[in-house]
C-alpha cells in the first residue's frame, strides 16, 4: 500500500500510522483524559486499476492531485490497488483492524461488493486491534465503474469530484444494512446493493464476460441468457413464515437498493436505511414481454405489470421444486452459484459516508 504526502511507516502488511500533529477536529472519536481531542483521518482508497476496461485506473492517477489538494492538509491518504479478485476483501479486513476511519472503494460496484464483504469475518463485523478506541470504520465511495449502480440510489453520478467533496464533507454518515447470503455448509457472502436469481443472474454471468464493451455487455448478456432459458417453479418461505410455491419465475430480485443491470430500477421501493429488502419477483415473461416492457423495468414503473409481485421482507428463503442444480444467483453482479440460499438482512450495521 502506498501513502501519499503524510508521515507513514511501512510494514510488512497494509498498514499505516498516524501523523504526530493533528490540525482537524474528529468530533465522532471519542477522547480520553491526556489525549488530543483533534486528529487526523486515516482514509484508505482501494482502487481497482482494471476497473471499467482500465478507465479506473487512469481517472484515478488523474485525481490524485484534486484528491491530495482537497484531503491533504488534514487526511492521511493511503492508496492501495488490487491485484486481483478477492483483493479488496483482505486490504479492507486489514484496514479496519489497523483503525482506519474510512475504508473508500474507487471503482465499480464488484470493488464496492469486495470492500463490503472485508467488513466482516467469520460471521461478525471486523474490529480494530486497539479496542479501547470506541472509533469505527465508515465505508466511502468513489464510483468510477461500468454499472455503478448502488451510487444511483443515491443520485450520486460518477463525478469523482462530486465524490471527493462528500469525503471532505465526510462527518456526514448514515447506517446502512446489508444482506447476508447464505448456503447450508458455505460460507457467508454479503451484498449491498441487489441479489438476484434464475434469468436476471445468469445475465450478469455473462455479461461479465463482456465488460470491454462497457454498458453494452448487460444488452450482450441479456440476450445470451435467453437462450435456452425455462421459468421455474421456485419454493419460497419469507421472514421465516410457512413455504410457498411460485410458479413460473422468471427472475427474482432481491434489493437492498435500487438498480442493477446498468442504471434498470428493478426494486424501486427498495433503500438501504429501511431495515427490510424489496422483493421482485417475475414470473411467466417471455422474451417478447422483456422487449416490450423493458422501458418500465428502466424507469421503475414495472410494479404494476402483471406477473410482476413487489413485497418487503427481512428474510428470504428460495428452493428449486425440482432440484436442477441449475437456477444462477448473483449478488452486486458477482455469480455465487446456484440455489438454495437464504437472504437475510443487517439492519444498519455499517456506517456510510453520505
Amino acid at each position: 500500500m502506498a501513502c501519499l504526502g503524510m508521515t507513514v511507516v511501512s510494514m510488512a502488511k497494509p498498514s499505516f500510522l498516524r501523523a504526530e500533529q493533528p490540525s482537524v477536529p474528529d468530533h465522532s472519536a471519542a477522547t480520553s483524559p491526556g489525549s488530543s481531542s483533534s486528529r487526523r483521518r486515516d482514509l484508505v482508497f482501494i482502487v481497482n486499476p482494471q476497473g471499467a476496461n482500465g478507465r479506473t485506473g487512469r481517472e484515478w492517477k488523474k485525481l490524485l492531485p484534486y484528491l491530495r489538494s482537497r484531503l491533504g492538509s488534514d487526511c492521511n491518504i493511503c492508496e492501495s490497488l488490487t491485484s486481483g479478485p478477492s483483493h479488496a476483501i483482505d486490504i479492507t479486513r486489514e484496514a479496519i483492524r489497523e483503525g482506519a476511519d474510512a475504508v473508500v472503494a474507487v471503482g465499480g460496484d464488484g470493488t464496492l461488493h469486495e470492500v463490503v464483504n472485508g467488513f466482516f469475518w467469520g460471521g461478525k463485523p471486523v474490529t480494530k486491534h486497539d479496542s479501547k478506541v470506541p472509533r469505527t470504520t465508515s465505508l466511502g465511495l468513489i464510483p468510477l465503474g461500468t454499472g455503478s449502480d448502488f451510487a444511483r440510489t443515491f443520485g450520486w453520478t460518477n463525478d469523482p469530484v462530486d465524490a471527493i467533496e462528500r469525503l471532505v464533507k465526510g462527518r456526514s454518515k448514515s447506517r446502512i444494512d446489508v444482506g447476508v447470503i447464505t448456503k447450508e455448509g458455505g460460507d457467508l457472502h454479503y451484498f449491498i446493493n441487489v441479489a438476484d436469481i434464475h434469468l436476471s443472474a445468469k445475465a450478469g454471468y455473462h455479461a461479465s464476460k463482456y465488460k470491454r464493451f462497457g454498458s453494452l455487455c448487460y444488452v450482450i448478456g441479456a440476450l445470451q441468457a435467453f437462450f435456452g432459458h425455462h421459468n421455474q417453479d421456485l419454493k419460497i418461505k419469507v421472514n421465516d413464515g410457512e413455504w410457498e410455491v411460485y410458479p413460473k419465475v422468471t427472475a427474482l430480485c432481491i434489493g437492498n437498493a435500487k438498480f442493477f443491470g446498468g442504471g434498470m430500477r428493478i426494486t424501486p421501493n427498495a433503500h438501504p436505511s429501511s431495515g427490510n429488502f424489496e422483493v421482485v419477483t417475475l414470473q411467466d415473461f417471455k422474451w417478447y414481454d422483456f422487449i416490450m416492457k423493458l422501458h418500465r423495468l428502466y424507469n421503475g414503473t414495472h410494479l404494476s405489470v402483471d406477473n410482476v409481485l413487489s413485497r418487503r421482507a427481512f428474510s428470504i428463503q428460495v428452493e428449486e421444486v425440482v432440484g436442477t442444480n441449475s437456477i444462477y444467483v448473483q449478488s452486486d453482479g458477482e455469480h455465487l452459484g446456484f440455489l438454495p440460499r437464504k437472504f437475510s438482512i443487517l439492519p444498519g450495521v455499517i456506517s456510510m459516508i453520505c
